[in-house]
């Protein structure tokens, strides 16, 4: 008996330690983009420094063929409205009739949208023009900061944490993680490689959606354990 009560104390205390763990973690990540947006920002909007932009795309220009191109094309696309918005209307059927996770369908809707407004509140905010030597198109719009950067690190940053609390295979959960972490980087290099964003544009949307994914995973896990607990009590006699 005593040795059950001990393991379970043990096996309580590794818990707690690794929550603890996770959070310290987000909140290094929290505050670590929330300084690089401000950084960021105060480089290009109040020094006025666009050196490090332009020295990026010199050095890329280098590097430009037609394979590559196509490669570009098709991993930007991923990071586009129209491959996004099926994606998530697709995770949101999945767990409200097939894993039946009510939750997890409240997730994905209300992360997608309010990234699209911060995105879109932000872009007009700051009115920063695109750069004007697109490589195969040019795309309209404003440029900072970047919405496809932002955009991944909300959609596929999501995908990370649903891997990370549904996966229980260690092999298969940090295969999928690394690979949605290699795809976020790849979509936002793809608009630099392209020239439709300045390198700022794109650092500067993955620092606000990791401030904002973070931010809302956090508030909707707030609301899904009281809601929780407010179930719990009515449950009881």
């Amino acid at each position: 008996m005593m040795k059950k009560i001990t393991h379970r104390i043990k096996k309580g205390w590794a818990e707690l330690a690794l929550l603890s763990a996770e959070l310290i973690i987000l909140l290094l990540v929290f505050i670590a983009a929330l300084v690089a947006f401000v950084f960021i920002t105060r480089n290009v909007f109040i020094l006025k420094d666009e050196v490090f932009d332009h020295k990026v795309f010199a050095f890329l220009e280098a590097h430009v063929n037609e394979k590559r191109n196509d490669v570009m094309l098709f991993f930007t696309f991923l990071g586009t409205h129209i491959f996004l918005i099926p994606a998530n209307l697709v995770l949101i059927i999945y767990f409200l009739f097939i894993r039946k996770h009510r939750w997890y369908s409240i997730k994905i809707p209300v992360i997608a949208i309010s990234s699209l407004a911060l995105m879109v509140l932000l872009k007009n905010l700051f009115g920063r023009k695109r750069p004007d030597i697109p490589l195969i198109n040019e795309v309209h719009g404003l440029s900072f900061p970047s919405g496809h950067a932002l955009m991944s690190v909300t959609f596929y940053g999501l995908m990370i944490h649903i891997v990370w609390n549904m996966v229980k295979t260690p092999w298969l959960k940090w295969t999928l993680i690394i690979l949605l972490i290699f795809l976020i980087l790849i979509i936002g290099f793809t608009r630099i490689y392209l020239r439709v964003h300045y390198p700022s544009d794109v650092f500067a949307g993955f620092a606000t959606g990791l401030v904002w994914l973070i931010t809302s995973i956090w508030i909707i896990g707030k609301m899904e354990r009281y809601s929780r607990q407010k179930a719990a009590l009515v449950v009881e006699p």
